[in-house]
């Protein structure tokens, strides 16, 4: 199957596939952009990932934890069945 997805790679009518695209990116990217560029945005996103750590939020990119996901979950079936329970108390 691998060889059949490098065929279909070199068989793309010329066109570069994503690797070479992301690659040529980069180059350019570094030709434009010197030493102090990379130096700031790495300064930044330092700086952007300790202060998440430092407010006691988790690193994740503003996802839950699954475990986080789970307690919540529970609690809200709890608050559902609790709720559909008490509705047919009330209809009987």
């Amino acid at each position: 199957m691998a060889n059949n997805n490098k065929r279909n790679q070199n068989q793309n009518d010329g066109q570069m596939t994503v690797q070479e695209a992301g690659r040529k990116g980069g180059e350019a990217t570094s030709n434009n952009h010197g030493r102090e560029f990379y130096e700031e945005i790495g300064r930044k996103g330092g700086e952007a990932s300790s202060g998440n750590n430092q407010n006691g939020n988790n690193n994740n990119g503003g996802k839950m934890s699954r475990e986080e996901a789970g307690r919540k979950g529970g609690e809200a079936s709890r608050r559902n069945n609790n709720s559909n329970n008490n509705n047919k108390k009330n209809n009987s």
